[in-house]
């Protein structure tokens, strides 16, 4: 199981809670998750992502992701104008965060 920032993520049940509230999730949300979730604190490039939740090499729509992750950082709570779960690193990839940004003015954290 990870667990960062109250989100927790069950690989083998691929079930997935938010402060203890689970969080309905479609296969590719929880797939996108458990990529990022699984590899907290490090970029992960869009590439990688379509390689590891879409099984492809090439990009099937540029926006595949962004929508996927529009959809996970509604069922998290994360807001999209100022994340403090999953940042986007422009021009590298994406990232879940293992504390919230210091803009955020929240500094609590667990990782396992």
């Amino acid at each position: 199981m990870f667990t960062v920032q109250g989100v927790q993520v069950e690989p083998d049940t691929r079930r997935a809670w938010r402060d203890g509230v689970e969080i309905r999730l479609s296969k590719k949300e929880f797939e996108l998750l458990h990529a990022l979730i699984r590899r907290a604190g490090q970029i992960v490039s869009r590439e990688e992502l379509m390689l590891e939740v879409w099984d492809t090499t090439f990009w099937t729509s540029a926006k595949t992701i962004d929508v996927h992750l529009g959809w996970l950082r509604r069922k998290l709570g994360d807001d999209p104008r100022r994340p403090m779960l999953i940042t986007t690193v422009r021009g590298r990839g994406l990232r879940f965060e293992l504390e919230p940004p210091a803009w955020s003015g929240s500094r609590t954290s667990q990782a396992s």
